[in-house]
């Protein structure tokens, strides 16, 4: 359903609840004012009654007969028996001393009741009051009159109700029409500049966080086709060239195996680069499989150390790996890819003869991994741009060790996913310390 016909639908139906009730309190007030205005005019009557019986004695109750009468009048004895009724087979009716109204008026000196009379069939209401020689005179009329006047304001207030159905619907209409006009024309690319309801301010704003993020995702996204476009290029353009001059002939053929290590090399950055990319987008799209196991982070150190050992003798780099055998549920695959890339770079961008060491185990703060080097290190104003893609603190150098610019986004990714905090201290020309702490949710 609409919200436009969800809101009209709602104050038609608060209009028609509020006429229904306006429509019972009036019934009952009617109702109480005329039941009241009947008391008042029984009292009145019973009086005229007994005074003139007081006067007359009861040849006015005879010559009453004579008159045609709404009013029921009764004259009861001492003991209760009934010794006048202006109702029809009145003298056949029961002993009277134990009705509430009788009874009432026996100790109080009036009394009154409102029930069905046995001989009418009817809602009667009885108001008795007692003479000086200790005789009853009671009088009563039927709550028709009460129930009718009720009753008669029905049509009116039909009526009444029915001109207000129309005027709410077409008020209701024209209401909602207002209230929606300024949501159906909102300036969804600018939400915080809408003159708006106050209670809509939370989505406007959460609108707009979302529109900066969805223009930050879109610069990113801009800047990383930019990027790959540029270094799949790079080692496309290396390949193409010396392939071409290769098959020109040009090359001389003791230049052959160097001309094939070079289209090797590049061959294998763009293999590297492909590779990276794929596992980037696997991590941005969550497509990775989130099977988590118990990992020795330890153990994983030391396999990665291991794999990383003939690219390490080959820069003269020295590895050791301290501590003790700390255990991590997490996605082995990914912590794999994030310890890797870490020590591989600590291994790419260190000094001739340096060192990396490794330190794996728990502490007060959780489990860590600590990675060392004696490398080029990062200047203090480019530590928090390392994690970005393409990013390289020393392009050139990059270049030369072949990397990517991506390998620590997915470490930034793989971190995000286990929620791991990473601390980096570097200085620049001596070294750089990379800490990782596992925090178990």
């Amino acid at each position: 359903m609409k919200l436009k016909n969800k809101i009209q639908n709602s104050m038609t139906l608060v209009v028609m609840t509020t006429l229904l009730i306006a429509y019972v309190i009036t019934t009952f007030v009617v109702y109480r004012q005329t039941f009241n205005l009947m008391e008042k005019e029984l009292r009145q009557e019973a009086d005229y009654i007994k005074t003139a019986i007081d006067k007359t004695g009861e040849t006015y109750l005879k010559n009453m007969d004579e008159v045609r009468r709404e009013t029921r009048v009764t004259l009861i004895d001492r003991n209760g028996k009934v010794l006048y009724d202006s109702g029809e087979n009145a003298l056949e009716s029961d002993n009277h001393k134990d009705r509430p109204e009788i009874r009432e008026a026996r100790k109080k000196g009036s009394g009154q009741d409102v029930r069905e009379s046995k001989t009418m069939k009817k809602e009667m209401f009885y108001y008795a009051t007692k003479l000086p020689d200790g005789r009853i005179l009671r009088v009563s009329k039927t709550m028709n009159s009460v129930f009718s006047t009720a009753m008669n304001i029905l049509p009116l207030m039909g009526l009444i109700g029915l001109l207000m159905f129309v005027f709410a619907y077409f008020l209701s209409r024209w209401q909602v029409a207002r209230l929606i006009h300024p949501i159906n024309n909102l300036d969804l690319e600018n939400p915080l500049d809408n003159d708006i309801y106050e209670e809509l301010t939370p989505l406007l704003e959460r609108i707009d966080q979302q529109n900066k993020q969805k223009d930050l995702v879109a610069q990113m996204r801009k800047e990383f086709s930019a990027n790959v476009s540029h270094e799949l290029k790079t080692p496309l353009t290396s390949i193409s060239g010396y392939a071409e001059i290769m098959k020109d002939g040009i090359v001389r053929p003791e230049d052959m195996k160097g001309f094939s290590e070079r289209i090797y090399h590049e061959a294998r950055r763009l293999i590297t680069l492909v590779e990276d990319i794929i596992k980037l987008s696997k991590l941005d799209e969550g497509a990775v499989e989130l099977e988590k196991e118990e990992v020795d982070l330890y153990a994983l150190a030391e396999q990665i150390m291991s794999r990383l050992a003939p690219q390490a003798a080959s820069r003269n780099v020295h590895m050791e790996i301290t501590g003790e055998p700390v255990v991590f549920k997490g996605v082995c695959q990914v912590l794999d890819e994030m310890l890797y890339n870490v020590i591989e770079n600590a291994i790419k961008y260190n000094k001739e003869n340096g060192s990396v060491s490794i330190w794996a185990g728990s502490t007060l703060q959780g489990k860590k991994v600590i990675i060392r080097d004696t490398g080029i290190g990062i200047p203090k104003n480019q530590v928090d741009r390392i994690f970005e893609r393409f990013y390289r603190v020393d392009k050139s150098h990059s270049k030369e060790t072949g990397g990517t610019g991506l390998g620590l986004s997915i470490v930034k990714h793989g971190a995000l996913m286990h929620n791991i905090k990473i601390h980096v201290d570097s200085v620049e020309g001596v070294g750089t310390q990379m800490e990782f702490i596992f925090v178990e949710k």
